[in-house]
């Protein structure tokens, strides 16, 4: 796997199979794919996905599915590369708001937690993360675009003075990816993440105020 620029922690490559797909109607029914087959793949994992069933559920042949990615390792890597795409755009939408460097960081966390909970892409991608030896193919690797992220976002934190000053941006990064990422498993496994923003609320209230400078409000 590729890392296309050290600037973007998302950009990633997946050899793809075939001539490069330009027109329109392609594009379609490759995303159309990609939507269908993360379905499959948040509901029953790697292994038990049948390209067959999504085809058949995307009212395609498995043909169409073998032009645009191959095989269904590479469709499994398609899909994973497709849920880091989503970030980006959501990252800039919230830097946009006008937040300060903390309400950043929570506002951000929170709609990736909405993302978690309602869109089956991601979903997807966090079940293949998780069956990654069993794929046969390498997959992104999760959790360092995040911490690369939030340890920029932190680090504009301790400039403005808003970090608590024992703790270095590279600690409060690991410390929250792995806290966030840590309740969106167990909220998946235990209640299919229909609690997740409870328990996104939970790790707001009791973490934050162990990073935070002092009389920094977090709401």
């Amino acid at each position: 796997m590729k890392q296309t620029s050290e600037a973007d922690p998302w950009a990633t490559k997946i050899a793809s199979a075939g001539p490069p797909i330009h027109q329109e109607r392609a594009r379609q029914t490759r995303q159309l794919i990609l939507r269908v087959a993360a379905e499959e793949f948040a509901t029953n994992g790697f292994r038990s996905t049948s390209l067959a069933n999504v085809a058949k559920r995307a009212g395609i042949t498995k043909g169409a599915i073998y032009h645009h990615f191959g095989n269904k390792e590479n469709l499994a890597a398609s899909v994973v590369e497709e849920h880091y795409s989503l970030w980006p755009t959501l990252v800039a939408e919230t830097r946009a708001q006008g937040l300060n460097s903390m309400e950043t960081i929570v506002a951000l966390l929170e709609r990736v937690a909405t993302v978690f909970r309602d869109d089956p892409l991601v979903q997807a991608s966090a079940r293949l993360q998780i069956e990654r030896s069993t794929i046969g193919i390498p997959l992104p690797t999760p959790f360092v675009g995040w911490t690369t992220l939030l340890t920029d976002l932190f680090g504009a934190a301790h400039r403005d003075g808003h970090l608590r000053p024992e703790c270095s941006p590279q600690m409060a990064a690991r410390v929250i990816v792995a806290a966030f990422f840590g309740i969106q498993h167990i909220s998946d496994t235990l209640h299919e993440r229909r609690d997740i923003l409870e328990r996104w609320e939970e790790v707001k209230q009791l973490v934050f105020p162990g990073i935070c400078a002092p009389g920094v409000e977090i709401h």
